[in-house]
């Protein structure tokens, strides 16, 4: 399944794709990720689902101008605009990472109203940020003008951290691309230092008002985001569920990909009636 649309917004392109029939499901990545992550699951429920992929600006093959704000509001924006212009009534959203973020953000400030809403070891609520990332973002300026071998060791080396198990090197290999070359290095300095945790302590505060079917998924060797914070986070909204996923880290897609396939068919079967 290829992004092969373009969906013009605010001077930004964002790349996307669909395929498939049935309750609409689109799906959110976070950083320093792309829809890529999601791709294979996406394909897997397009027989009985239409299943939307993205890609936030400044990521993956989404336009990456120096000039474009990439925050959490601005993420949370672009998703309200995308599903307005797909003409998306009430689809079922599935995030990871910063992808939890900018979902939760477009329906609780933007009003954008969801079926239900699935999590998996999302960036959502405060605290978050490895030491790598809080690094990063203190001196972002500096770290963007390393030597491209220099950077690329880098961001291979914190993908890589982010798994349980050891990455495939083609996995690795494609994660890792479009942070590489002219364009792709300072966006990956950028998108971290444009990190502001203010979105996520409003999130926090607004949780009580969910009032749609939630299920939390996070893998129990998460070294990113302790499992204490995902079940905060599902404790705080009324009704939500909360799995644990053995064996996984926060690259739950790549660690565990069959148990999160099973979670996803089960969540969305069950919750499309």
């Amino acid at each position: 399944m290829d992004l092969r649309e373009t969906f013009s917004w605010e001077g930004r392109r964002i790349a996307w794709g669909r395929a498939g029939s049935g309750p609409a499901v689109v799906f959110c990545h976070g950083t320093p990720w792309s829809s890529w992550l999601w791709r294979p699951f996406a394909e897997a429920l397009s027989p009985d689902f239409t299943v939307y992929l993205w890609d936030m600006p400044g990521y993956g093959r989404s336009s990456k101008e120096s000039g474009h704000p990439v925050d959490f509001g601005v993420q949370a924006e672009a998703l309200a605009a995308l599903l307005a212009h797909w003409g998306l009534d009430r689809p079922h959203v599935v995030a990871h990472d910063y992808g939890g973020a900018v979902s939760l953000r477009a329906h609780l400030v933007h009003e954008v109203p969801y079926a239900s809403l699935l999590m998996a070891d999302v960036v959502a609520i405060p605290p978050s940020g490895s030491p790598f990332f809080q690094l990063v973002k203190q001196h972002p300026d500096v770290l963007s003008r390393v030597p491209p071998y220099i950077h690329e060791a880098l961001v291979r080396a914190y993908i890589g951290n982010a798994g349980h198990r050891e990455l495939r090197e083609d996995d690795l290999d494609a994660l890792v691309a479009p942070w590489l070359g002219d364009e792709g290095q300072p966006a990956f300095y950028r998108q971290i230092a444009a990190y502001d945790e203010r979105y996520l302590v409003e999130n926090e505060a607004l949780l009580d008002r969910i009032d749609i079917p939630v299920t939390v998924l996070w893998g129990t060797e998460d070294v990113w985001i302790p499992i204490a914070t995902g079940e905060r986070l599902a404790a705080g909204i009324r009704g939500a569920a909360f799995t644990r996923v053995d064996g996984a880290g926060h690259l739950i897609q790549l660690d565990a990909p069959v148990a999160l396939a099973t979670a996803l068919r089960s969540w969305l079967t069950g919750v499309s009636g």
